[in-house]
């Protein structure tokens, strides 16, 4: 699934008819007690980083989403009962946060209390016009300060429709976004013939992950070795959580820029398959990645250690892998590359590093900061920079991703970091990023991306010296 942003998804015109949570549901979950189980630390964060920056005079979107098309004639009422039995489906999806003074409060509905409201919006017959009533639909409505804040969309045409989905961040990450397609399928086709759909049931909660999770974080102090390699690395990063270490053209301090988005292939099938191979022995492509870049970047921006965040996904028991969530950690990582080591002695080093420090995912870096006693202010939805790799081809339905012309979603807005995902398609490797809107960074950007396309081609193709 090519990860892009609501402009570059092949948005075409016709009849547009939205989804949200119905005024009854809202009207019920307003009447909810308490959920005992807690946030996870990391929706707590997202959503106190959203107040924080609405508080200093900034609106920043941030919600994720999907989009696809389902082949037609459509039938509304179907796929209204498909989206809905989705969401029921998925529990964080029926589960909000209230205030409580200062203290953020869970409440879960009812699977039988939830149902969805159909608005028939009407005909967009210019793409642009429908692309931006979009956007700011999604923008209000899947907001991390407010409930509901999931939206769903379709523009219906004689031959089909497509399928916009967009959510809060705190209820999803790449991984669920990247399911949707499939079991949406999978429903309004059952619905339709009026069968059992195939999917396993239940899928395991993201609710119940969050309470397990927080009580095994809640379990360690400041003593701990996680907290301890995490203070260490800090403290090399002077006092603070790496950003992506080239000239960004951000004034240290000013106002939150504006980002822009970078999307493009990254390598064919071939290529893609080639430099997995050269890689495998030392771990597989993530580790070349991450090697590629250590290099790169300390060419374009001298740095003699490349430091960096990498995501690891912190679904570690397979009753997870079903569950729609925010199921991401981070673990740290340092690479000497000050005097220019050849590709195989970085790839060594990567792999170690990876090795050691992998572990450290799996506890909440919101955690980890309150231990240290941490004072980042929340001012940017992105603690950090990252560079971020997952093999897509295995997740069901991803054969078809090219042909329901299927994307990953992200919101660009405001943001002083570089975030980069790399995501391995059967087509070959897709690169998607967003990144502070100035020329400085816009070149370096491109830069950065055209010498790891080199790199990677370098690789797969032989001519690397290190290589032969």
């Amino acid at each position: 699934m090519r990860i892009t942003d609501i402009q570059r998804c092949e948005v075409r015109p016709g009849r547009l008819v939205e989804w949200t949570l119905s005024p009854a549901t809202v009207a019920v979950a307003t009447g909810l007690p308490d959920d005992s189980r807690p946030p996870a630390y990391i929706q707590e964060s997202h959503i106190r980083t959203a107040k924080c920056v609405r508080e200093d005079g900034l609106f920043v979107p941030t919600w994720l989403g999907t989009a696809f098309d389902l082949p037609g004639p459509v039938d509304l009422d179907v796929l209204q009962e498909a989206l809905r039995a989705w969401t029921v489906r998925h529990e964080t999806l029926r589960s909000g946060f209230r205030w409580a003074g200062e203290e953020l409060r869970r409440f879960t509905l009812d699977a039988a209390d939830v149902s969805l409201c159909r608005e028939e919006v009407g005909d967009f017959p210019d793409a642009d016009d429908l692309v931006r009533h979009l956007q700011n639909r999604f923008d209000t409505v899947a907001d991390a300060l407010r409930w509901p804040n999931l939206i769903y969309a379709a523009v219906v045409r004689g031959d089909g429709a497509s399928v916009y989905m967009a959510f809060d961040h705190s209820n999803v990450d790449a991984y669920s976004v990247h399911r949707i397609a499939a079991e949406i399928h999978e429903l309004y086709a059952a619905v339709l013939a009026g069968t059992e759909p195939g999917l396993r049931e239940p899928p395991a909660s993201y609710v119940d992950f969050c309470e397990i999770e927080r009580a095994d974080a809640d379990g360690i102090d400041g003593r701990h070795a996680v907290v301890d390699r995490w203070r260490e690395f800090i403290h090399r990063c002077d006092g603070t959580l790496p950003s992506f270490p080239v000239d960004l053209g951000v004034e240290p301090g000013g106002p939150l820029p504006r980002q822009r988005m970078l999307c493009e292939p990254l390598a064919d099938a071939s290529e893609a398959a080639a430099f997995e191979a050269y890689c495998r022995p030392y771990g597989g492509s993530l580790v070349g990645l991450l090697a590629a870049t250590a290099l790169i970047v300390h060419e374009l921006g001298g740095q003699q250690v490349y430091r960096t965040v990498v995501p690891f996904h912190t679904r570690v028991k397979s009753r997870w892998s079903d569950s729609v969530g925010w199921y991401v950690g981070g673990a740290p990582i340092e690479v000497p590359v000050g005097r220019s080591p050849a590709f195989p002695a970085v790839l060594r080093t990567v792999r170690a590093e990876l090795q050691a420090n992998r572990s450290l995912a799996r506890m909440p870096l919101a955690r980890v900061l309150a231990l240290l006693g941490a004072d980042f202010r929340p001012t940017s939805p992105d603690l950090y920079s990252i560079v971020s790799y997952v093999d897509t081809r295995a997740i069901p339905g991803a054969e078809r991703w090219a042909e329901l012309k299927a994307h990953g979603l992200l919101r660009v807005s405001y943001g002083d970091q570089v975030c980069v995902w790399v995501n391995r398609l059967h087509e070959g490797l897709w690169l998607a990023s967003r990144y502070p809107d100035t020329d400085t960074a816009s070149k370096n950007l491109r830069l950065y991306v055209e010498r790891l396309r080199d790199h990677i081609a370098s690789v797969a193709h032989g001519s690397l010296s290190a290589v032969s």
